[in-house]
């Protein structure tokens, strides 16, 4: 009888089988669905679930990933739990399964999860969150290309719902589709309004066509949605919104008032991705410094820089410390920060260390290179008055009679912006 209602057969959200005893394990995997998909703060609902069931297979797969960055030990036990009731589990249980097991500890092999996702998504469409993780994974590994193959793989199964339409715009914008991504994007924010990634998209493009008042103003109207997201994408949303303001001369102080209220306050809390909220802070602070207004936030832009580790973070810390040419030496002459992709980091992100690297180039006498790739910037974002301001630098250290253009360009443009 306890055999009998041990292998018993529910289906979860996307309608899949899997086998448990209990009704409250498989309410605990699909309340970490939503979490997932809607960058919940309450994720570690899915620890409920092996919590109901120890030898339900999915329920052990997922907390497994969810706390192989947290806590490794008990993440590798649960994956221990999981492989012993292997022989009871659904196809569909085997497939997350062996495809998680490859995130988690000496294991890793972020090349052959990848492959083993594609066939999950290829069978099992239906699973965003599956398609989910497998797309994160494509973002650390600077893969966007395989991002997009992925959801369109899956969507022609999820037409019209909720989520996949984020899912497809950030690959998209991520390759320089920029009008299909709006699109997409803003299809997902109207089916649901509570579709984070949807917004973030959206504010991406607006951000991407210095459409800066539109994307101000469209990200505070969604910022009431934002209270029950992670503290990471929380202050993300808000970063977007500060540089917003900060690339289309608004008053320094709305910039700061983002910082101390939004970004700074949700630093004080004690939530588990703080480390990934120090990115964005950095982010903003890196913004503010390439802009000569860092006076007031040195003392935590050192905080924030305490917790980077690599050379991109070196390079950073010489160019603080006035040491141009060492940031030359430690990037070489041929630096563009989209070649660090793989940090983890949208193309906005990384702006700003293409900022450093031109102002480290018109301050080491190389400006006819500086030139070179600020025009080339341009191109994308000719609505950008920051840019247009350190072209005028640039033009002037060349001593070409370009600059008064740049300089009148620069200030239709920041006049046109929040006033």
């Amino acid at each position: 009888m306890d055999d009998a209602k041990t292998t018993a057969t529910r289906v979860d959200r996307w309608g899949y089988q899997l086998r448990t005893s209990s009704d409250a394990c498989v309410v605990a995997i699909d309340a970490y669905y939503d979490q997932v998909l809607s960058y919940g703060r309450n994720r570690a609902i899915i620890l409920d679930a092996p919590a109901n069931d120890p030898a339900c297979v999915l329920g052990n797969a997922l907390a497994a990933h969810f706390l192989c960055s947290k806590d490794l030990p008990k993440a590798s036990s649960l994956l221990v739990s999981a492989a012993a009731a292997l022989k009871n589990a659904t196809s569909y249980e085997k497939a997350v399964y062996e495809a998680i097991i490859l995130l988690v500890g000496d294991g890793r092999d972020e090349e052959e999860a990848l492959s083993r996702h594609f066939e999950l998504v290829k069978e099992y469409p239906k699973d965003l969150v599956s398609l989910k993780r497998a797309q994160i994974l494509c973002f650390y590994m600077g893969q966007p290309h395989h991002s997009l193959n992925l959801v369109e793989k899956a969507l022609p199964h999820n037409q019209g719902q909720s989520f996949i339409y984020g899912m497809l715009a950030f690959p998209l914008l991520e390759l320089g589709r920029m009008a299909e991504a709006k699109s997409v994007a803003r299809r997902g924010w109207e089916i649901n309004r509570f579709d984070i990634w949807s917004q973030h998209c959206l504010c991406h493009v607006l951000q991407y066509e210095c459409h800066f008042n539109e994307a101000v103003e469209f990200m505070e109207s969604c910022s009431s949605t934002w209270r029950s997201c992670s503290s990471f994408m929380y202050t993300h949303n808000w970063w977007h919104v500060a540089v917003c303001y900060l690339e289309g001369n608004a008053p320094l102080r709305k910039v700061l008032k983002v910082y101390d209220e939004q970004i700074w306050k949700e630093l004080q809390r004690n939530y588990s991705d703080r480390a990934e909220v120090f990115v964005n802070a950095l982010g903003l602070l890196l913004q503010l410094d390439v802009r000569d207004q860092m006076d007031v936030m040195k003392d935590r832009l050192l905080l924030a820089a305490e917790t980077l580790k690599d050379k991109l973070a070196e390079a950073t810390y010489e160019y603080g410390r006035g040491n141009h040419h060492k940031v030359v030496d430690i990037l070489g002459p041929d630096f563009d920060a989209i070649d660090f992709k793989m940090i983890g980091a949208s193309d906005e992100q990384l702006d700003v260390f293409n900022e450093i690297w031109y102002n480290v180039l018109l301050n080491t006498g190389n400006a006819s290179k500086a030139i070179d790739l600020i025009e080339k910037q341009l191109k994308k974002r000719v609505g950008c008055p920051y840019l247009w301001r350190l072209l005028e630098k640039a033009y002037g250290i060349a001593g070409k009679g370009d600059a008064a253009m740049a300089a009148e360009k620069a200030k239709a443009l920041e006049i046109s912006y929040f006033n």
